[in-house]
């Protein structure tokens, strides 16, 4: 047959332009990728926030290998294997106590949609059958399936599909232009925008009220990284209230701001974490959710041939995704990946706000291996400005994410310092070009 791009309906994507003018990748090894013309192009934001270890490491490669060879499927309701067992303690281990049980899905979606019916199924085990409201946050992303867009608060990820679920609230969104633009790390100000938890508490009582979810850095919106104390604040307010807080770690999990988890890394321990992408580096399709003692506990009564959580995947802690994961975890231990952060962050962090005094950049904002610059927007035609940037430096051999009309970046941890100035140079280029 032909291969034709017509009947793949892709993703997150503007399908006509791309049909008109493909970017196709054939391979990847380290930094790079490999097009289908034999062009290097630099990886600028790990595949999509993902490919925290870098492209083809041998480690990874070898254990799906092995995997597919000795087992390549077993079920997951009423039997086990071995691999998803040793994964969950690896995870448990690697998440801050008392967060010791782990549930697992297929993708960051997924583990957001667990994450809030285990929080629903948790208060209605303890006899609090009215706490079903559910916060999330403007701008905040998590996933795509209904509960995800429901406390996710992305205008264009919401307003095509209907009525979502009911019952959802949200706070207000941490950016602050005004006050914090152009800040290196946590922002100074906006710790206070946690109190309006405060308010939606009194609007609809605590007793109606079963969890927050936000981004501890609000990623797929274009970086917005938490003001100080408002994470602290958000966690007093949850407990005060027997509200549970879940951390969306789905990019800020595997060491991308130089720890394990945010959780760890900010001293903030929420009662779920979720998690996907740099599990198994995206090497193949695995998340889950660390849920605390308390919470795993909860269910566990009545007769013991019961099933206690009717919830779960045909995929769940699939033998090949448990063999990734296990060797990507070694991979970041053996090589110290989490640690590189805190080395390469100074000129990281330097490298992004060199572009600050361009007249179309308005902000820039950077934690971690993680950065966005946001461009002015074109009269009329939103992001518009930020597509012909990425386009630009795809050509440059440099790849980018754009969001709006902002420019994202999420290098593999493994990148080195001359990779770091590369994509800078392309940068400054780019937005001369695109002035």
């Amino acid at each position: 047959m032909k291969n034709d791009l017509e009947a793949f309906w892709m993703p997150f994507t503007a399908n006509r332009q791309f049909k008109k003018n493909p970017r196709m990748f054939v391979g990847a090894n380290g930094m790079h990728y490999s097009t289908s013309e034999g062009k290097k192009v630099l990886d600028g934001t790990a595949g999509l926030w993902c490919c925290n270890a870098g492209h083809a490491r041998p480690k990874i490669t070898e254990a799906v290998q092995r995997q597919v060879v000795e087992l390549d499927y077993a079920p997951a309701f009423q039997i086990g294997h071995p691999g998803a067992f040793e994964l969950s303690n690896r995870l448990a281990a690697l998440a801050p106590d008392p967060l010791n049980h782990v549930f697992f899905t297929n993708s960051g979606s997924e583990s957001v949609e667990t994450a809030l019916k285990i929080a629903l199924a948790y208060h209605q085990a303890k006899g609090n059958g009215r706490k079903t409201r559910l916060i999330g946050r403007e701008r905040g992303y998590h996933g795509v399936n209904f509960g995800g867009i429901s406390v996710g608060g992305i205008v264009n990820n919401r307003n095509s599909f209907g009525h979502l679920l009911s019952g959802v609230d949200h706070l207000p969104h941490t950016h602050l232009p005004s006050q914090n633009a152009f800040s290196k790390g946590q922002p100074e100000h906006g710790a206070h925008l946690a109190e309006h938890l405060t308010d939606i508490i009194a609007l609809h009582g605590a007793e109606t009220v079963a969890a927050v979810i936000v981004e501890p850095i609000a990623g797929s919106t274009g970086v917005l990284v938490p003001p100080y104390g408002y994470l602290e604040r958000l966690r007093e307010i949850t407990a005060q209230h027997d509200i549970l807080l879940i951390f969306d770690e789905v990019i800020t999990g595997f060491g991308r701001i130089g720890s394990a988890f945010a959780a760890n890394h900010f001293g903030v321990t929420p009662d779920m974490i979720t998690c996907a992408k740099g599990l198994t580096n995206g090497v193949i399709p695995m998340g889950a959710v660390i849920a605390s003692r308390e919470i795993h506990d909860a269910f566990m009564n009545g007769p013991e041939h019961l099933i206690e959580l009717f919830h779960g995947y045909t995929y769940s802690g699939n033998p090949i995704a448990s063999a990734a994961a296990l060797a990507t975890l070694d991979t970041y231990q053996e090589e110290g990946l989490f640690d590189r952060v805190g080395d390469l962050y100074g000129l990281w962090q330097e490298g992004l706000h060199s572009l600050a005094d361009h007249s179309k950049v308005i902000d820039v904002r950077s934690y971690g291996l993680i950065g966005a610059i946001e461009l002015e927007p074109l009269a009329g035609q939103a992001t518009k400005r930020a597509f012909s940037a990425f386009l630009s430096a795809f050509e440059r051999g440099v790849l980018i994410r754009t969001t709006g009309d902002i420019i994202a970046l999420s290098p593999p941890l493994i990148i080195n310092e001359a990779q770091i100035e590369e994509i800078f140079d392309v940068l400054r280029t780019v937005l001369k070009e695109i002035e």
